[in-house]
């Protein structure tokens, strides 16, 4: 979190593939993901937290390689987080995808992310993103991907990531992913 409502998260993307017929490997994209929270309260038995942001995401243009979009992208969001009992947070919501350079694409993704809170700084998350492909005949190129990570000192965490593809437009049959968390 860079201030109390204000959360910056950074991704770096790189893939290994053998979608082109042959094992390829190189840096898919980097993600910028600012996210404001300009409100919280409750509803009902909820206690709730208003999400507004966006993300911008830099393609590295390997889709000769069968990695990546070939788009720069821009995708605000919207969505709120639901925590009803300690140790687990609900967040629905909604992405539009829209590129700004490159191939077109424009998809509006419908997500829902659970996260587990463990002991021992341990966490689990759960991501099911269900996006609508309105430049491919409506296709939902749906994914499901669960992550299992640890905070290993108050400030440094690493998780993997399980991914999946799901139904018959789904992006890829499935992927591994590790990765670092970093707060400040």
């Amino acid at each position: 979190m860079a201030t109390d409502k204000l959360k910056i998260k950074y991704e770096v993307h790189y893939s290994k593939t053998d979608i082109a017929g042959s094992s390829e490997h190189d840096l898919e994209s980097v993600h910028i993901k600012p996210i404001y929270f300009p409100k919280n309260g409750t509803w009902g038995k909820w206690k709730y937290r208003l999400a507004v942001g966006g993300e911008w995401i830099k393609d590295f243009d390997n889709t000769d390689e069968g990695i990546g979009t070939g788009s720069d992208l821009i995708a605000p969001l919207v969505g709120l987080a639901l925590v009803r009992r300690p140790g687990w947070v609900f967040i629905p919501l909604i992405q539009q995808f829209v590129s700004y350079s490159g191939d077109n694409i424009n998809q509006t993704a419908l997500r829902l992310i659970a996260l587990q809170k463990l002991p021992r700084k341990v966490w689990l998350k759960y991501d099911l993103k269900a996006p609508i492909d309105w430049e491919n005949d409506n296709d939902i190129p749906a994914t499901a991907e669960a992550q299992l990570g640890m905070m290993l000192t108050k400030s440094f965490g690493a998780y993997v990531d399980a991914l999946a593809g799901v139904g018959g437009d789904r992006p890829y049959d499935w992927g591994l992913g590790v990765g670092v968390r970093l707060l400040y």
